[in-house]
């Protein structure tokens, strides 16, 4: 990565302004935090700045308020929980912006941390207010941008902060570019690529860009009854996006136009709707009946999808294999993910749902990497610049 992180620069008594990703999933009930893995991801950053004595302002997003105060998603919750894991106390503020929120960063000394208010209480944030980034800015003397799961968004503080302060790197966001930069640039082969979830449109980018450096490409979720359908299956009720079954047809020619292999599942689980009470059946894929939908891969499917995953020495999987919220259409899911730890090369798991089903099971310590960003991952390795990327300094220039 060509751009500047917090080991090129100095910080030592510096208001350094730190935007990171605590849009953690929380109980709607007891407001407790159910994972935690995002605010952990942030540790190594945070630890660096305060164990070289700059005064760290942290600022985050916390669901869709729309720009309204919604007291559920406040961020005081969050602060306590970073208090506990990181041994200190973390304060936290009532705004993000304003003199209230100036005076409190004025009371910092060399490494407190403070929590700034949700950022998208201000519908100015969403929009990419340049007014908004700029009365941001006024916190700080240097910008770090360590939210790598919001750097495709063209938000208020992800581009538009770096117009007024220095802004660089933190280690997590320099981690995600290198890490899934590296399966663009010198994955080891073979390298075997698992993608699942609903929609095809959503990975159109990323299949095209990374087809020319895979060996295989396996599809399961609710994307392969797109594809199913465009090898002329018959897919039953299953759930497939208008004009996505050209798009499918587009891929498979130019996966095999360019050498590589698409395993589609040889067996499915079908059910009549997609409820916690309903009963799958497994069947094979030229005999899924018409009033079913298809709601995880097979066994064959996962005994088939293991044996191309043993022999890789590079694995990137995005998206579950089936419904993975009801647990007996979670069967595919888990499966792939058990297996991963026992795997002899690198395994990168691309956020998002994916990532939320590794942690769930213990086992994100026990791969390669997790990434912290389903969206921004597929825009990154669709080869499109992300907004938050972009706005860093360049190595060299300051």
């Amino acid at each position: 990565m060509n751009k500047m992180t917090i080991r090129d620069i100095e910080v030592a008594g510096k208001r350094v302004l730190v935007r990171v990703d605590f849009n953690v999933p929380v109980d709607a009930e007891t407001g407790a935090i159910v994972d935690d893995s995002r605010i952990r991801a942030t540790l190594p950053t945070i630890r660096y700045l305060t164990d070289r004595n700059a005064r760290v302002i942290l600022i985050s997003h916390l669901g869709r308020p729309k720009g309204r105060v919604v007291d559920s998603l406040r961020l005081t919750p969050v602060a306590q929980r970073l208090s506990q894991i990181l041994g200190q106390q973390v304060g936290v503020a009532a705004n993000c912006i304003g003199p209230e929120v100036e005076k409190s960063v004025e009371t910092l000394k060399a490494g407190d941390v403070l929590l700034l208010e949700n950022l998208r209480f201000h519908s100015n944030e969403e929009t990419g207010s340049s007014e908004f980034a700029r009365d941001l800015s006024r916190l700080g003397d240097i910008f770090v941008n360590d939210a790598f799961g919001t750097s495709h968004r063209a938000h208020a503080s992800i581009g538009g902060i770096g117009q007024y302060l220095p802004a660089v790197a933190g280690l997590l966001l320099e981690k995600e570019i290198n890490t899934l930069g590296g399966l663009l640039e010198h994955p080891v082969h073979p390298f075997t690529s698992v993608f699942g979830g609903t929609k095809v449109s959503d990975k159109v980018a990323m299949l095209k860009n990374i087809m020319g450096k895979v060996d295989c490409l396996l599809i399961g979720g609710g994307m392969a009854a797109t594809f199913l359908k465009a090898m002329g299956y018959e897919v039953g009720k299953s759930l497939i996006e208008a004009d996505s079954v050209d798009m499918a047809t587009e891929l498979i020619k130019e996966t095999e136009m360019r050498g590589a292999r698409l395993i589609l599942p040889v067996d499915v689980v079908v059910a009549d709707e997609i409820e916690s009470k309903s009963k799958g059946r497994v069947v094979p894929v030229d005999a899924i009946p018409g009033d079913k939908k298809i709601v995880d891969i097979g066994p064959r499917t996962v005994e088939q999808f293991s044996e191309e995953l043993k022999s890789s020495w590079t694995v990137f999987w995005n998206g579950p294999m089936g419904v993975e919220e009801i647990p007996q259409f979670a069967v595919g899911t888990q499966a792939l993910a058990k297996l991963l730890p026992t795997l002899n090369g690198t395994t990168i798991v691309g956020g998002g749902s994916t990532a939320e089903v590794v942690d769930a099971m213990g086992l994100a310590d026990k791969v390669t990497f997790v990434s912290t960003g389903g969206g921004a991952s597929l825009k990154f390795l669709g080869g499109e610049e992300l907004p938050g990327v972009v706005a860093l300094r360049d190595k060299g220039t300051i």
